[in-house]
C-alpha cells in the first residue's frame, strides 16, 4: 500500500522586543538563570501584566505580510496545565480570538510552488526552563525565559512530507526575518516548530491520528524527525496496530522519536479569558501605520529580481532567502550593472559557500559587495579568468587585499596576446603528433587535451576563449 504523510507545523517565533510580552524584564540571551526574572514573571501574588505593545506591533506586520485577517478586537485566555517551569499555573495565550487569522504563505519547492494556509497566528508567553545536567539528582529552574513574547504561527495540514514541511518552514524563517520581528536564531530557541505527524493511505481524504513532536529547533532535525515518525507509524499500521495520539520528543542522537506524553485536546487545557488583561483593540491609525512601515516582501523581491536583473527564478529565490544576503546581491550589481548573472553566479557559489564553511552569515563575510564587485570587473574585462578569479577570491577571503592587489603582487594577469598564445599552441601540436592525428582522425575528446596542455603552460593565465578558438582552427583537418 502507498501512504501519504500529512503535516502540519506550530511555529514559535521569538518576537524581536527587547523587553517581555506582560513585565518590562529584559529579554537578552544568555544571561545567568533567574537574572531577568521579574515579580510578573515569577508570578508573586497581587502583580498584574501589562501588555507589550511592540510585541502587538510585530504580531500585525507578520499578518499583513501573509494576507490575513488582523482582528481588530482579540483576547488573551489562561491557558492551563502544570509544569515546574510555569510558576503561575497557566500561561496567557490567544485561543477563540487570536490577533491574525488566517493568511497563507507560498513555498518555493523544486518543482513549482506551494501555498500553504494559516489557521492562526496568536501572541502569548513563553515558560521557563527546567535544567537537569547540572545538579545531581535534583532538577533547576530558571525563569529568564518565562514571559518572552511569542508568536505561535499555526498551518494547516496541507504538507505532505519531510522535504515540503522544511521548505515551508525555512520559508517562514526567511519571512519573519525580513519583517525584523524575530532574529530568527535557532540555536538560541528563537525560532522552533512543533510538528503535527500523520499517514494515510494515498487517495483517502480522512486524516489519521497525529502524534505532535515538540520543539525542533534545526531544519535538519525537522526532517530527520517527521522521516522516522511516518516510518513508524506505517510500520504500525501495516503490522495491524493503532497510533496512539501523543505528544513525542525527538532524540537527535539516536534519529528517533519517542513518547513523552498523551496528547491534550483544548478542553484539557480549560480556556478562559485572562481577567487581568482588557481585550486587545486595535484602530484603523495603528494597522495603517504598521502597514505603510512594511519593507519589500520576499515574493515581491523575487519577482522584481527576474524582471529587474534577468536572472533565472532558481536564482533569485536562492538570493532572497534573506533580506542581507539580497541587498548583499543588489550592492554587487549596483558596482557591476552589466553583469547580474555573474554577480549571482558568484554570490550563491564562491561567496556562500566560503560562508557555509567558515559558518558565517552573510554580514560577517571578509569580503564586501564592493570588493567582490572589484574583482568580477576584472573578470569581464579579462583580465583574469573564471578559475584564476577563484584563487584571487580566496586570497581577499584571508585578508590579503583587493582583487587589483593580489592579481599584480601574484603576476597573474591573464595572457591575451595572441601571437603568444598561438606559438605555445604550435609548440604543444608539434610535441604531440599522435594525438593531433587521432583527434583529425574524429577522437574529438582530444581537444581538452590540446587546452589542458595551454593552460598547464601559461600556468592557468591563457585566455581561454582564445586558446579554443586558436586551438580548433590549428587543429582542424
Amino acid at each position: 500500500m502507498k501512504w501519504e504523510i500529512v503535516v502540519g507545523l506550530e511555529t514559535h517565533a521569538q518576537l524581536s522586543t527587547q523587553s517581555k510580552i506582560f513585565s518590562g524584564a529584559a529579554t537578552a540571551f544568555g544571561a545567568a538563570p533567574n537574572a531577568q526574572a521579574c515579580a510578573v514573571d515569577v508570578a508573586l501574588p497581587g502583580v498584574l501584566p501589562v501588555l507589550n505593545r511592540g510585541a502587538v506591533e510585530r504580531a500585525i506586520r507578520f499578518g499583513l505580510a501573509v494576507g490575513a485577517t488582523i482582528n481588530r478586537r482579540s483576547v488573551f485566555a489562561r491557558k492551563n496545565y502544570f509544569y515546574p517551569d510555569l510558576p503561575k499555573g497557566y500561561q496567557i495565550s490567544q485561543y477563540e480570538l487570536p490577533v491574525v487569522a488566517g493568511g497563507a504563505v507560498r513555498v518555493p519547492l523544486k518543482d513549482g510552488e506551494k501555498t500553504v494556509r494559516l489557521v492562526r497566528a496568536h501572541l502569548e508567553e513563553d515558560a521557563g526552563k527546567s535544567l537537569h545536567e547540572d545538579f545531581h539528582g535534583l532538577s533547576g529552574i530558571d525563569l529568564n525565559r518565562a514571559g518572552t513574547p511569542l508568536l505561535e504561527i499555526v498551518s494547516e495540514p496541507d504538507l505532505r512530507g519531510a522535504q515540503e514541511a522544511v521548505a515551508y518552514a525555512k520559508t517562514l524563517h526567511s519571512l519573519v526575518r525580513y519583517l525584523d520581528i524575530c532574529d530568527g536564531n535557532m540555536q538560541e530557541g528563537s525560532f522552533r516548530c512543533d510538528a503535527n505527524v500523520s499517514v494515510r493511505p494515498h487517495g483517502a481524504t480522512e486524516l489519521g491520528t497525529r502524534c505532535e513532536i515538540k520543539n525542533l529547533n534545526s531544519f535538519r532535525f525537522l526532517e530527520k524527525a517527521i522521516e522516522y515518525e511516518a516510518a513508524r507509524q506505517i510500520a504500525i499500521i501495516e503490522d495491524g496496530g493503532s497510533i496512539a495520539q501523543e505528544t513525542r520528543l525527538f532524540d537527535s542522537e539516536r534519529g528517533e522519536t519517542r513518547s513523552m506524553r498523551s496528547k491534550e485536546e483544548a478542553h484539557d487545557y480549560r480556556y478562559f479569558p485572562d481577567p487581568d488583561l482588557l481585550p486587545l483593540e486595535i484602530p484603523d491609525a495603528w494597522l495603517d501605520g504598521v502597514r505603510a512601515s512594511l519593507p519589500e516582501l520576499p515574493d515581491a523581491k523575487r519577482a522584481r529580481f527576474v524582471s529587474e536583473y534577468g536572472i533565472p527564478p532558481y536564482d533569485a529565490a536562492v538570493l532572497t532567502s534573506s533580506r542581507e544576503l539580497a541587498a548583499y546581491f543588489e550592492e554587487t550589481v549596483s558596482e557591476l550593472p552589466a553583469e547580474p548573472k555573474l554577480s549571482a553566479n558568484w554570490v550563491m557559489g564562491e561567496v556562500s559557500g566560503h560562508l557555509n564553511r567558515d559558518g558565517l552569515e552573510i554580514g560577517g563575510s571578509p569580503v564586501s559587495s564592493t570588493a567582490l564587485a572589484g574583482l568580477l570587473r576584472r573578470v569581464a574585462d579579462g583580465t583574469i579568468s573564471g578559475k584564476i578569479a577563484k584563487d584571487v577570491f580566496e586570497a581577499m577571503w584571508a585578508g590579503e587585499g583587493d582583487a587589483d592587489a593580489i592579481i599584480d603582487a601574484k603576476g597573474l594577469r591573464q595572457i591575451s596576446d595572441s601571437g603568444e598564445l598561438e606559438r605555445i599552441a604550435d609548440a604543444i601540436i608539434a610535441a604531440n603528433p599522435g594525438q593531433v592525428a587521432e583527434y583529425r582522425g574524429g577522437r574529438d575528446k582530444l581537444f581538452a587535451f590540446f587546452v589542458g596542455q595551454v593552460m598547464k603552460q601559461t600556468q592557468g593565465k591563457a585566455n581561454p576563449a582564445q586558446v579554443n578558438e586558436i586551438l580548433r582552427k590549428k587543429l582542424a583537418p
